[in-house]
């Protein structure tokens, strides 16, 4: 693997999210769409802003008409949508700041989330009396967690050779997170190869997979029939499901068609299709739903590994961040086992592309994708795509 560059280091794990460009090998996966972008002359950036430092670890596009963003500075940014656009400079407000750099949000009716490097997830109230700061509520695990767990022996489980803690702890840094689409259920990944369950009404960790994988996880995601997708560093991407009878989640599919490092995941809005992006620069179409996914095709153009997906909420929209520097926006043509179009390449960062978020615009009868992209150059640019009408099937 590359190394990072010499103020990066710390905040990176060996085995972690890699920005090495491998061979890819997904031969045996049609190439599931057209690489070259059909209206690169219509699509254009509307803002640039230097946001973190070193580089911008996660992006979120809230329902609130907001921009959450995270890094290393261990501070969490809003941007309100509306003053992007603007000639003037975009103003930002740090609405929390942690003690360990961020490495994920998500945000419910009342909470913001984030995940630190530190192994530990933050709770912050939303306030609703201004944009400037957001207070602490909880960080878990909480007291009460901790405390209960260090009562028995049987509540200690392995987590590296030789090394035990009580099963409510993350050990290592907390890469991803994803809440339920009922809001009940926090899901937390981590590169100590942990997928735990945080209960959103008091923030109880009601359940914990040790080892849910072979190395460190890297991305969640979770589909509207309560799925979860979990994909790591071992190359594969697996699907857990809650089971009554069991009262806990069990692995019910591994998908291999990765032959490195799984660095992303994104859902389409029904959970029917999911995409993977890894080091070997192709984006997976995993269709299929209800747990059981098949391998369709492949995306392909990048020229380095793909570190960050979003995918659009409507109009069937995926976009891939990479190690070189761009952004593909991609659009499914059709129904059915359908076929993608690149709508654009997005380029002008300077640096590898490390964090998405995409949400789709409605403006007289036109379709818009806003895409928001932060990369390793310590920026966050936001473009508008035009999404043209689907061509007609025969």
């Amino acid at each position: 693997m590359i190394p990072p560059c010499d103020h990066e280091k710390d905040n990176f794990s060996p085995r972690s999210i890699s920005l090495s460009s491998q061979p890819s090998s997904l031969l045996s996966l049609p190439s599931f769409g057209d690489s070259h972008a059909q209206t690169q002359s219509l699509h254009h950036c509307i803002a640039t802003v230097r946001a973190h430092t070193p580089y911008v670890s996660t992006l979120l596009v809230a329902g609130n008409g907001s921009i959450y963003s995270g890094g290393p500075d261990q501070e969490i940014r809003l941007w309100p949508l509306q003053s992007l656009p603007s000639d003037a400079a975009p103003t930002s407000f740090t609405v929390a700041v942690s003690k360990s750099p961020v490495k994920s949000v998500a945000v419910s009716a009342d909470n913001l989330f984030s995940s630190h490097q530190d192994g530990k997830i933050r709770v912050w109230q939303i306030s609703r009396r201004g944009r400037h700061c957001y207070k602490l509520r909880a960080v878990l695990p909480t007291a009460v967690d901790r405390f209960m767990s260090l009562l028995a022996p049987k509540n200690y489980v392995e987590v590296r050779r030789h090394r035990k803690c009580t099963w409510v702890h993350h050990v290592d840094a907390v890469s991803g997170l994803a809440l339920s689409h009922d809001g009940a259920h926090l899901y937390s990944v981590s590169w100590d190869r942990a997928l735990k369950v945080w209960r959103a009404a008091d923030f109880k960790c009601v359940e914990s997979v040790a080892g849910a994988h072979q190395d460190a996880i890297n991305a969640v995601a979770v589909s509207p029939d309560g799925h979860v997708y979990t994909g790591s560093a071992d190359a594969r991407i697996n699907v857990w499901r809650w089971k009554s009878e069991e009262g806990k989640h069990s692995l019910v599919q591994t998908l291999e068609r990765h032959r490195s490092a799984v660095n992303a995941l994104a859902l389409s809005a029904d959970g029917a299709v999911l995409y993977s992006g890894a080091c070997d620069r192709a984006v997976v179409v995993w269709e299929g739903g209800g747990g059981r996914m098949a391998a369709a095709g492949a995306l392909r153009g990048h020229k380095k590994a793909i570190l960050c997906l979003a995918a659009a909420a409507a109009e069937e929209v995926v976009c891939s961040g990479s190690a070189d520097s761009t952004v593909r926006v991609w659009r499914r043509q059709g129904g059915g086992r359908g076929w993608y179009a690149c709508l654009a390449v997005l380029e002008g960062h300077r640096g590898p592309v490390k964090s998405l978020a995409a949400a789709m615009e409605e403006e007289t009868g036109s379709s818009w994708c806003m895409v928001v992209s932060g990369g390793m150059d310590c920026n966050i640019k936001v473009w508008r795509i035009p999404i043209p009408p689907p061509p007609l099937m025969e």
